[in-house]
């Protein structure tokens, strides 16, 4: 004690969070026990891999949960062995700990309704109904199993708690005392943010429900690796989801059509390949800027340029989104983002009929590219969701030299892996590349330091380098047997850093190229009405002649009829919807903004001089809104209507 000061004290808080931990898995093998007709699990072996990957989920609801019992055992207080303090540390522990544990016990019944674990939008669902006295009763009388193991469980808890206990003792307020509790404190503080983030790693974000797709062989188990408290505490500032009643179901499908059926191809099997292209806006291509009008307008795409001459390309379209996983579930499953991430949302846990679903009905082989460690940005997990068959990520890349010490492999030995790939499969193949090193610290590899312009921005050599790995890409490619029989499309994710005007205003802000390339040039052409990713994935269908029903938000960008060309997103606060003349802003209650097409700053506002297509274009916006929330919410993102 007198060498390391505290060390008893440290000691001890390992054991009380150890114990967390270990009530923690007893949880999951009675969530796992009392739902075992509905999670798939492969043996016990198959079990145990499950708890070991949920250890992660684990880690960041107890790290949250006693975020506030670690800063008072560690800080150096003086007090932190009187008896008083620590029978409040007790209570505080078991305050904290036994509330969050109980929804574990919830979701031991709850989950054959639901199939998810419980989110924030379960504890709003119970605070709109007024009858929760007699619901507690009801569960009370017909549940009483659970309430006796959680009340058995957590009396063994407290017992096991007490068993070690921490004996009072003097503390020796010298300089060591000090010191050694700073530099612990900072220590376990700095491990407590990477266990809530779920790793240290620069090139991932915080894991969220999403990520626990990542290791399962079936959707049901990701539910097995989660835990409850998890579940809550990362939706708990994320559900704009709710339901809307604007108007009739009658209406909704009359103005928005989301079930499509296209007859205008005979039935084909062509591949078919998505780049999708990291921060890769509009802005940064020559080819879809020739009628902005930018004065000293530059661009840094020459190849992607050269390819659009030969290609289908939308100049004004939209991304639905404003990061990665949103361009992903916009462009493959045709499901925008708008105030919260639908990927991010209690609802992700769902069938989606998407391009990889309804390409898998037809016999396509389907895979997703991303160089960075496996399971970055979400990929992963929500890959597993639209059931790709094949992941293919800085894990199956297997060469670290190749790695940009950030985010994953550099784009061109990426792109050519991925062209490897696909010559090996077997025809039809479905494949979707999301690039990566168009990014933030925007760095080249050193061999090509300077071969690209800098540009205005930051980000436009790395643009530079990502447009040359794509010509490389198709030089190779276009020796191989698949090429000629092979739909390519180009579009971003999202936007970034922005160098002119035009693109600063509010609608602008988030624009991308779209790009339909077939080597036989079936379609050429530069296209001009509002286009968005969501329409990518009816537009494939209908090029190939897909002979069933589909759903989609999206349209066909290939002469639709049923549906005029709008544009769909969500930016200040509101929803903005764009078609015909107007943008029409729309708060989820009232329309509060009108703007003439071509005021892409939105700064007059004609609400005061209301005309009949004014109505009619806020009518169709209440009407995407009320299907997206419904279908969401009520999990029917397939065809069923």
């Amino acid at each position: 004690m007198k060498k390391f000061p505290r060390f008893n004290e440290y000691k001890i808080l390992v054991f009380r969070i150890l114990l967390v931990y270990v009530f923690y898995f007893i949880a999951r093998l009675l969530f796992f026990i009392y739902n075992v007709n509905l999670i798939k699990i492969d043996g016990v072996i198959d079990f145990f891999r499950l708890c070991y990957h949920g250890l992660t989920f684990d880690t960041t609801a107890i790290l949250y949960v006693n975020s506030l019992f670690i800063l008072l055992s560690v800080l150096p207080l003086v007090i932190n062995t009187k008896r008083n303090f620590q029978r409040f540390l007790l209570w505080l522990y078991f305050g904290t700990n036994l509330l969050a544990y109980a929804t574990n016990f919830i979701d031991f019944i709850y989950y054959r309704y639901s199939f998810n674990r419980s989110t924030r939008a379960a504890v709003d669902t119970l605070q709109n109904e007024s009858n929760k006295s007699l619901l507690l009763v009801n569960f009370l009388h017909n549940y009483w199993h659970v309430f006796l193991l959680f009340f058995g469980l957590s009396y063994i808890w407290i017992l096991l708690y007490k068993r070690i206990k921490l004996k009072p003792h003097e503390v020796h307020k010298n300089f060591k005392y000090f010191a050694l509790s700073i530099v612990n404190f900072l220590l376990i503080v700095t491990l407590c943010i990477g266990g809530i983030r779920g790793d240290f790693k620069k090139s991932t974000r915080p894991i969220n429900i999403l990520d626990a797709s990542r290791f399962v062989k079936n959707t049901s188990q990701s539910d097995l690796v989660l835990n409850t408290p998890f579940a809550i505490i990362r939706t708990w500032d994320t559900n704009s989801f709710k339901k809307e009643n604007y108007m009739t179901k009658v209406q909704v499908d009359q103005l928005i059509v989301p079930i499509k059926f296209y007859k205008n191809n005979p039935p084909t099997k062509p591949n078919v390949v998505v780049f999708i292209l990291e921060s890769f806006a509009r802005e940064y291509n020559g080819a879809f800027n020739k009628n902005t009008k930018i004065p000293d307008y530059e661009g840094y795409t020459p190849f992607v340029d050269s390819l659009a001459q030969h290609s289908l390309i939308f100049t004004n379209a939209y991304a639905n989104g404003w990061k990665s996983i949103h361009g992903v579930s916009s462009v493959i499953a045709g499901i925008p983002s708008f105030k919260d991430a639908f990927t991010s949302s209690p609802y992700p846990q769902q069938k989606i009929e998407s391009l990889v679903s309804t390409l898998k009905s037809e016999g396509y082989d389907t895979s997703f590219f991303h160089g960075a460690p496996n399971g970055s940005m979400g990929f992963l997990g929500f890959g597993n969701i639209l059931g790709y068959d094949h992941y293919y990520g800085k894990t199956e890349y297997n060469n670290d030299d190749d790695f940009d010490g950030v985010w994953g492999i550099w784009d061109e030995p990426f792109f050519q892996f991925f062209n490897k790939t696909l010559t090996a499969k077997k025809q039809p193949f479905m494949a979707t590349l999301f690039s990566v090193s168009s990014h933030e610290p925007y760095k080249v590899p050193s061999k090509y330091e300077g071969k690209f312009p800098k540009g205005k921005v930051n980000i436009n050599q790395c643009i530079g380098y990502t447009d040359h790995a794509l010509r490389q890409f198709f030089k190779a490619a276009k020796k191989e047997a698949w090429y000629k029989n092979t739909i390519f499309v180009l579009v971003a994710d999202h936007g970034n850093t922005i160098a002119y005007d035009e693109y600063l205003k509010e609608f602008n802000r988030n624009t991308v190229p779209i790009l339909f390339f077939t080597p036989n040039q079936k379609y050429v052409g530069e296209n001009r009405e509002l286009a968005q990713q969501i329409d990518i994935y009816p537009t494939i269908l209908d090029m190939i002649g897909y002979p069933k029903p589909f759903r989609s938000w999206g349209r066909s960008l290939l002469n639709e009829k049923q549906v005029p060309p709008f544009v769909m997103k969500y930016s200040l606060n509101v929803f903005q919807y764009m078609e015909g003349n107007y943008i029409c802003c729309f708060d989820g209650k009232s329309v509060v903004g009108f703007y003439a097409k071509d005021d892409k700053g939105m700064e007059h506002n004609l609400i005061k001089n209301k005309t009949p297509e004014m109505d009619a274009i806020a009518l169709r916006c209440k009407a995407f809104i009320q299907d997206y929330m419904e279908r969401i919410i009520d999990k029917r993102l397939t065809t069923v209507k």
